[in-house]
């Protein structure tokens, strides 16, 4: 297997990262007159930390890692972007994928000139490593998993997970948005045995902070590195900071116990309308249901004030919209529409 310093760009490797006056400097605070800041307090006028620090300490804690093997972007989507601009080589490189699943990383493949090559999933969303494997060649930099998928929902077998991650030789990058809905089935307790693995995480879904953008990537410190080389300097404000170190204290838990419940609920009615054909399995805070006329349903549905996402144009997902779960009014309101349909 190659070492992570052979996928890295030759670019990469010898960049020079930008770097501050405040890297040098590890006493308490003091007289700053080094960043052109303006000097009178007012709670925002100095920078934040580039390297957030404290933070880095704190999701370490809590999600039984090293601080080193924490990288922390504005939103999940700017990891997605670097590890293409630190591994594929534009115009060269190629990602294999499979599919339906998460548009972000065809777009950041497509911004970064690096073949996007997807590879179906089963008839039920099954995952087979073969396949995937099949679809890369020596220059595929990078490989795309998402568990529990999105949009179908279902988590992709652990094994065949696990199959493919030791198998290929680039990096792989699991992405698990929605793993806080299926807890037990994290890889991160994982993380040192996959040297080449890049694990998403956010805290958009279950920790509700979806506003303030603030997407984690758990790797190697080798990788962490780079993405930390790669990245602009001020990339998460000092208030997105100081709001998610404070909400980092709570914990999801009872959200997502009362979104479990609410799932279920929805599992439950869904297929007893008769505009429903099918309602799949899910293990994230949405359910895909393939309907009559999805192009209808949809706009039926925003008539009465309830958006959706119409899924009918991907691959395996003929008529099918996903659902976001929501507040029991609001599935309530869901329920009734869609059985005057």
């Amino acid at each position: 297997m190659p070492e992570i310093k052979d996928l890295v760009r030759e670019n990469i490797q010898a960049l020079a990262p930008y770097s501050t006056a405040r890297d040098d400097y590890d006493g308490p605070v003091g007289i700053q007159l080094d960043a052109n800041e303006n000097p009178f307090e007012n709670g925002y006028n100095r920078y934040p930390d580039p390297h957030q620090k404290e933070l880095k300490k704190l999701i370490a804690r809590i999600k039984g890692v090293t601080p080193e093997s924490v990288f922390i972007g504005n939103g999940s989507d700017e990891a997605i972007d670097l590890v293409y601009r630190v591994f594929c080589e534009p115009g060269r490189d190629n990602a294999v994928a499979i599919t339906p699943t998460y548009s972000m990383y065809r777009v950041a493949a497509a911004v970064n000139d690096v073949e996007f090559r997807e590879v179906p999933l089963s008839e039920h969303f099954g995952f087979n490593a073969s396949g995937l494997l099949e679809a890369a060649d020596d220059r595929t930099k990078l490989a795309f998993l998402c568990s529990p998928n999105n949009p179908t929902g279902n988590l992709l077998d652990p094994d065949e997970v696990e199959r493919f991650v030791r198998a290929f030789e680039g990096i792989t990058v699991l992405d698990e948005a929605y793993i806080d809905f299926a807890p037990e089935s994290s890889f991160l307790p994982r993380l040192a045995e996959f040297p080449r693995l890049v694990i998403l995480q956010t805290l958009s879904k279950a920790w509700g902070l979806a506003g303030l953008r603030l997407g984690l990537a758990f790797a190697s410190p080798e990788i962490v590195g780079y993405l930390s080389n790669v990245k602009y300097p001020y990339n998460i404000n000092c208030v997105t900071q100081e709001i998610v170190a404070h909400h980092l204290t709570k914990g999801p838990e009872e959200a997502v116990r009362r979104l479990v419940k609410e799932r279920s609920r929805l599992l439950e009615l869904l297929p007893t309308l008769p505009v429903v054909r099918e309602v799949y399995p899910t293990d994230a805070n949405f359910v895909l249901v393939q309907v009559d006329d999805p192009g209808e349903v949809y706009r039926r549905l925003i008539e009465g004030g309830v958006i959706v996402r119409d899924r009918s144009s991907l691959p395996g997902c003929a008529g099918c919209l996903r659902i976001t779960v929501g507040t029991p009014a609001e599935n309530e309101r869901l329920i009734q529409l869609l059985g005057q349909i």
